[in-house]
């Protein structure tokens, strides 16, 4: 994904001359074309990623499109205030792209790992928070975040992620994908789990439980719409994320259930749990511990199915 993000914000630069970069320490070889042809419009502020909020809230206010840039875990816990007060409460619109999201980078420890930024950012007014689930979803959700008055949070992938998309989807920022549909299960997906929710359809599809695959990419705001739709058609609706069960994806469609009438659906949230993870392993070990992976997920649909016939 973030080869992908290199590459669209690049060309979105090329067509307007107010986009500027921002990296936290991060990505220097990744951005060389953009340093090459945009030498005045690329700073690399450090590992002073508060700083670099602080820079890019001045930009907007001065007619630019900021973009930041830097991991997910970094991009958000060393920099929440100003977060909070320098782009949200000015409603300032500065895209900030956060790489290596989720398990990621599991192998480098807790530091990295990035399981409660959904449920921290999506609690402040006026931001957008979105999760592409492949390279393609991210260009089109880039190339919309610039269509917003106000701060969009991008959390992205980190490398050799499936591609999901034969080519550029149309999405938008608050509208859902549907990938596949079905009439056992709606499996609501955000973020880099999305290949791992068509694997688990696939597993269920073999016990002849048809799996409908949305990618909710955008966690804030909901498409309620899609949400009023599934919760009235289905048995079973099914939140999946590389990020903790409390205050993510499934926290934020449990909120919104609540506010409803009575709703057919059960639901289901498939996460990280409540810890934090101690074993050292790559993203796949990170998964399975975490009982993400898709015959996991596959397993844990068909137990809760059972369980409500």
């Amino acid at each position: 994904m973030r080869n992908a993000f290199a590459d669209e914000i690049t060309a979105l630069a090329a067509a307007d001359p107010r986009i500027v970069l921002l990296s936290g320490d991060i990505g220097n070889r990744l951005f060389d074309r953009f340093k090459a042809q945009f030498p005045d419009r690329f700073y690399n502020v450090g590992v002073a990623e508060a700083n670099m909020i602080g820079i890019a809230a001045g930009l907007a206010l001065g007619g630019m499109k900021p973009v930041t840039y830097t991991i997910a875990s970094f991009a958000v816990y060393r920099c929440y205030e100003q977060i909070r007060v320098d782009l949200c409460y000015h409603n300032l619109p500065v895209v900030m792209v956060g790489t290596g999201s989720g398990l990621a980078y599991a192998a480098n420890g807790p530091t990295h790992h990035s399981c409660e930024d959904l449920a921290v950012l999506r609690a402040l007014p006026n931001m957008t928070v979105a999760c592409p689930g492949d390279a393609w979803e991210l260009r089109g959700l880039l190339r919309d975040a610039f269509q917003q008055s106000g701060p969009v949070y991008l959390r992205i992938g980190k490398k050799g992620e499936p591609q999901v998309y034969p080519s550029l989807p149309e999405v938008r920022l608050g509208t859902a994908s549907v990938l596949r549909t079905g009439r056992d299960v709606a499996l609501l997906s955000t973020g880099t789990l999305l290949p791992e929710a068509l694997l688990a359809a696939d597993a269920l599809r073999e016990h002849g439980i048809a799996v409908e695959v949305v990618s909710l990419h955008t966690v804030k705001p909901l498409d309620e719409a899609l949400l009023m739709r599934v919760f009235r058609d289905f048995p079973l609706v099914v939140t999946l994320e590389e990020h903790g069960r409390a205050g993510g994806l499934g926290g934020a469609i449990a909120e919104w259930c609540s506010d409803q009438n009575p709703l057919r659906a059960r639901l289901l949230r498939l996460g990280t749990p409540d810890q934090f993870l101690h074993e050292a392993g790559e993203q796949e070990h990170a998964r399975e511990v975490c009982g993400l992976t898709g015959p996991q997920i596959a397993a844990s649909i068909r137990t809760r199915l059972t369980s409500i016939e």
